[in-house]
């Protein structure tokens, strides 16, 4: 196929709106997992393509050419889905949940959750870290506490992408720095105005709900009842953090992500075998590959214990490479350029650019799922047309984060929605209404994009 070669607009604006519609129906009104609908949507854009001229080997090579661009992130889930497993296998998570619920007040647990994954995040620029050590945890102490897992799964989700958004060590913020060419700390200080008025919002709204809750002195005694079943289950001890906390300085130094992962495992094989009585080489291996298997005598507390392993991270892997394989296959028959070009044409304001920006990552993260794209693909789209209304490119790199990191977790095969989804055990349709931080930033990025400067 020739480089010149792709969909016209108005069959590329038909597809995606056709795409979208599959998707929505397959999802809310026969509630299907989004595999299938994604599949559904590769054979109607492969069927699409055949008769506008493309040859199957070029359509075969984009799929390929998308699901190898998916391989890092495929391999990051794998590892995080072994290290939940091998974390609650050591006691790590078990120990943290324990503390929590000994110190932390029911009705404060959503701020908790907020903050301590907001403050974790800001050190070490990834959710993905924050949400597979503190978040899962906090998830425990609210299945534990009778609190909405879906709300506790929001908090945790808009504190650990606070990071990702504002935080010098996260590689999003960066890209969509560089994408810009701005000083990192420019990008950062202008995305202030976006950030601070979304995260005060859903503080206010999280201390509502948090008051809202009705601790009876049955929870109470339920709590107490799960802390002294994992108690008698799994070791508690202030050892078992050594892992996490590795995890989290290899972060906060900059160590690459893959290898960070692997010394969190590595290093809570080692503590399981000197801490944990009933430990060996069998179980871990079986607690890598399934999540460990606890006998508690209480289901409440096995399902706080048992999860994590590779497998726990499989539907979302296969998500993941449908995705991208839909991606690719977009980016072969020119779909993806051919609404951006037809997009820019009419623009002549600063707000309908930010809009434009806006909109454009968001659009991006649902046809590819990938935070990255929905960066550079607006970005490099965008960026001379910035130049041309002397418009100041801090706008175009904070409406990229705002449209492309934050937008991610909320789209079901995007990679971090369908990271966090399992991760935490709650679906992407679940926690949606309750990730304010995240829907709020755009909407603030589009609004201050019509105000006068």
């Amino acid at each position: 196929m020739s480089n010149e070669k792709r969909l016209s607009f108005s069959i590329s604006a038909f597809l995606f709106f056709s795409i979208l519609l599959i998707i929505f129906i397959c999802l809310f009104v026969f509630h299907a997992d989004p595999h299938m609908p994604l599949l559904i949507c590769i054979g109607f854009l492969a069927v699409v393509g055949v008769l506008q001229g493309f040859t199957w080997k070029d359509l075969e090579n984009g799929i390929v050419s998308g699901i190898r661009s998916g391989v890092q992130p495929l391999i990051v889930l794998s590892l995080i889905g072994i290290l939940i497993g091998v974390w609650e296998y050591s006691g790590a998570i078990p120990t943290v949940t324990v503390y929590a619920l000994n110190i932390i007040e029911p009705q404060f647990l959503l701020l908790t959750a907020l903050i301590s994954c907001l403050i974790i995040s800001s050190l070490v620029g990834s959710s993905f870290t924050t949400v597979s050590t503190i978040g899962v945890a906090l998830i425990g102490v609210a299945s534990a506490a009778g609190i909405p897992l879906t709300w506790v799964a929001g908090a945790v989700i808009c504190g650990a992408c606070f990071g990702d958004k504002m935080s010098p060590l996260s590689d999003t913020t960066n890209f969509a720095a560089g994408v810009g060419e701005l000083p990192i700390f420019k990008h950062i200080r202008h995305m202030t105005g976006t950030t601070i008025p979304a995260l005060l919002i859903t503080v206010l709204l999280f201390f509502f709900m948090g008051r809202s809750l009705t601790i009876t002195s049955g929870s109470i005694d339920n709590i107490r009842s799960i802390v002294n079943g994992i108690e008698n289950t799994v070791d508690i001890s202030f050892w078992t953090l050594l892992s996490p906390l590795l995890v989290i300085v290899l972060a906060v130094r900059r160590m690459p992500v893959i290898p960070s992962l692997a010394a969190g495992i590595v290093s809570a094989g080692i503590i399981a075998a000197l801490i944990q009585p009933d430990a060996g080489i069998s179980s871990f291996l079986s607690a890598m590959q399934k999540g460990p298997v606890f006998s508690a005598g209480s289901e409440t507390v096995e399902n706080i214990l048992n999860r994590g392993g590779l497998q726990s991270m499989m539907g979302s892997i296969s998500l993941i490479i449908i995705a991208f394989a839909l991606g690719g296959l977009m980016e072969k028959t020119g779909l993806i350029t051919s609404l951006l070009e037809g997009v820019i044409k009419g623009i002549r304001s600063k707000g309908r650019l930010v809009f434009s920006t806006v909109s454009s990552s968001i659009a991006m993260n649902l046809l590819t799922g990938e935070q990255y794209l929905s960066i550079l693909i607006p970005g490099q789209s965008f960026k001379n047309l910035y130049d041309k209304l002397g418009i100041d490119r801090k706008h175009l790199s904070r409406s990229l984060e705002d449209g492309g990191t934050l937008v991610n977790p909320m789209i079901p095969w995007g990679v971090s929605g369908a990271f966090m989804s399992s991760a935490l055990g709650v679906p992407v349709t679940d926690y949606l209404p309750f990730v304010f931080f995240l829907y709020l930033s755009p909407i603030f990025s589009i609004l201050f994009g019509f105000r006068k400067q």
